[in-house]
């Protein structure tokens, strides 16, 4: 659970931006379980732009060794080869943990001026890239072949650097579609050997289901589909793309739903205008709704800072979140005709969750389960998770007549 800069500041976010979001985490956000600050895209650029990427004549700021630093003029306290680590300890001294986004892959630049990489003996950045594969959506950097002598010294070389600055969690960009196996391979070794525990998130785009079982062993968190925006069709898609990942949601190891697009978002962004997010309310509680009994992570996206009370309460309901943190055995119901059902479990004690989900664009629906299908039978005390209000069952039924895009999140208990 924490907070990413890229839905509000694209890949221009300031060291005192990211400082803002993490005062208002400590203060008030960290006592209901949030905790990571990360800061997204292209840290290491000088002079990259709102709505898009400067790909014309960027700045890059890099070390001897073919390792991006970050940009001073944007974050003043990496001045005199520091890196991240003012940062990261100015983020630990608040109780929080401190995160990057990286792209995959060798910087062109480390290649075109054949860097030597840290930790090998004459082995240089030309020698370990191919220019097959390349993201492209951004140019930045090559692919590292992963059986090239010294790739596995680069990944190495860049991991030691971020856990000597303190980090945290690193989210690797372009590794899931197509998916690049052999990289996360590294990323993976290099990970383990750093001595610091860091966790990887695998980003973006619609991982393969195929791949399910090697990504659950190497990331903590992986992405299903490409980022996630303040539109309805986001939400669904999503939901409609979840279907096949419900086997895999495990401890330590969660497919992930994206960044929560609420609040204020698109300050500076990489898509539209500085906006209060499009959905409305109805559609808020349904993704925050979606996203917590599916047991995503959650990686706000908004400005914190901007928040206003409604935006705040979605994040601060200590009910929902005890469902997120401690639900298990999820699964979904059913998804057909415009209707989802997705219920878990509180092994700690025995209630039932249940989140149902008219997602309509046209027509009020009743979404009903029969409590038999909860594992429930005669009595139980129905609560509405988001208001603390009792819910009436109808006999041997739990339901909800719903308006398009609403939903309801109920707790269920054996009386």
């Amino acid at each position: 659970m924490g907070w990413n800069s890229w839905d509000c500041y694209g890949p221009t976010v300031t060291e005192a931006e990211v400082k803002a979001n993490a005062d208002y985490m400590a203060a008030n956000l960290k006592k209901h379980g949030w905790e990571y600050v990360v800061t997204d895209i292209r840290w290491y650029v000088e002079n990259d732009k709102a709505g898009g990427y400067n790909e014309t004549d960027p700045r890059y700021v890099i070390d001897q060794y073919g390792r991006y630093q970050p940009a001073v003029n944007r974050f003043p306290s990496a001045a005199n080869g520091n890196g991240f680590k003012g940062l990261a300890d100015y983020v630990h001294s608040k109780g929080l943990k401190y995160g990057i986004h990286i792209m995959r892959g060798i910087p062109k630049k480390a290649v075109q001026e054949k860097m030597p990489i840290k930790g090998t003996n004459g082995i240089t950045a030309d020698m370990i890239y191919s220019t097959e594969l390349q993201c492209k959506w951004l140019k930045d950097n090559y692919t590292i072949v992963a059986d090239k002598p010294g790739a596995q010294e680069y990944y190495n070389s860049i991991i030691e650097m971020y856990a000597s600055w303190g980090v945290d969690f690193i989210k690797i960009d372009d590794l899931s579609a197509p998916y690049h196996e052999g990289e996360i391979n590294l990323i993976r070794k290099a990970i383990d050997n750093c001595g610091r525990k860091i966790v990887l998130s695998t980003s973006p785009g619609e991982t393969p289901i195929a791949a399910a079982a090697h990504v659950s062993n190497n990331a903590n968190m992986w992405r299903m589909v490409d980022d996630v925006w303040d539109t309805w069709p986001h939400i669904t898609h999503l939901m409609e793309v979840s279907q096949k990942w419900y086997p895999y949601i495990a401890p330590g190891t969660w497919p992930d739903c994206d960044m929560i697009p609420l609040g204020r978002i698109s300050v500076r962004g990489e898509r539209g205008n500085d906006r209060m997010t499009r959905l409305t309310k109805d559609e808020q509680y349904t993704l925050m709704s979606f996203f917590t009994i599916f047991k995503s992570p959650l990686f706000f996206g908004g400005d914190l800072p901007s928040n206003d009370a409604f935006t705040l309460s979605l994040l601060t309901n200590d009910e929902v979140l005890t469902m997120h943190r401690e639900g298990t055995d999820v699964k979904q119901l059913f998804q057909k005709d415009g209707k989802i059902a997705v219920t878990s479990k509180n092994a700690k004690d025995g209630s039932v969750y249940l989140a149902l989900i008219n997602v309509s664009d046209t027509a009020s629906q009743e979404v009903a389960v029969p409590l038999a299908d909860l594992g429930l039978t005669g009595k139980a005390t129905i609560t509405d998770m988001w208001n603390g209000s009792g819910v009436s069952k109808k006999g041997e039924i739990v339901s909800a007549t719903l308006k398009p895009h609403a939903s309801v999140l109920y707790k269920l208990s054996a009386k």
